[in-house]
């Protein structure tokens, strides 16, 4: 009899250690999301700021686009040093430097690279609109009116692009705090949804715990002994 209540008190011990650990984690998980929604605030603000400043935006993406061109191409130069017995060696070299000297621009002139960057971005949405055109009236699938709509939204934006250039620069920085902004709201709504499922879960750990101390005896009768 000492033996079986020995047993079932180390039982009980291990029992409520596995619910501790399990409620430190889900716990963990809430704090988690929590600062995953806190993080999805603070990109939401920053997009509408950057959407009522879209000069200050603009020049803004340039500068990180241009750090991140510098960055990314010393670590390729890095890269190729310590691979310099590959076949690939100087195209690795080219590439960085490459890297390297786009970044150095647009980080010096960042209203210039806009600019470019601009026009870059018009020409893509005319070409894109105007094969999205052509293939939904040459296809005619099930998305037929859908693939018609978005072609001329981006023959539309194209042209209103290049039409305002350059002074339609602004556009990358309008582009780039909506970016943010949808970003941010994504991260709200995952950090908000996942804390109310770890407290669901939590919730749910909880009474079962509870019920299971009692369904060794359902009576709530003491045990007599033999």
């Amino acid at each position: 009899m000492a033996r079986a209540a020995k047993n079932a008190k180390n039982a009980k011990n291990a029992k409520n250690a596995k619910n501790a650990n399990n409620n430190a984690g889900v716990a963990r998980l809430i704090r988690g999301f929590g600062w995953l929604a806190a993080l999805g605030v603070i990109l939401v603000i920053a997009g509408l700021i950057g959407l009522m400043y879209t000069g200050v935006a603009t020049l803004t993406s340039m500068l990180l686009f241009g750090w991140l061109l510098l960055i990314g191409g010393a670590v390729g130069l890095l890269h190729a040093v310590q691979a310099r017995g590959s076949p690939f060696f100087w195209l690795g070299v080219v590439v960085a430097a490459l890297n390297i000297a786009a970044g150095v621009v647009v980080i010096r002139r960042p209203e210039a690279a806009a600019e470019a960057l601009t026009m870059f971005a018009a020409l893509l949405f005319l070409t894109g609109g105007v094969f999205r055109l052509v293939g939904s009236l040459v296809v005619r699938g099930p998305q037929f009116g859908w693939t018609l709509l978005q072609g001329a939204f981006d023959l539309v934006l194209g042209i209103g692009v290049l039409a305002s250039w350059p002074s339609s620069r602004y556009v990358i920085g309008a582009l780039f705090s909506l970016a943010l902004l949808f970003d941010g709201l994504g991260l709200v709504a995952t950090g908000f949804g996942g804390r109310r499922i770890a407290g669901m879960v939590s919730d749910r750990l909880t009474p079962d715990d509870d019920t299971r101390s009692g369904s060794g005896n359902p009576a709530g009768k003491p045990v007599q002994p033999d």
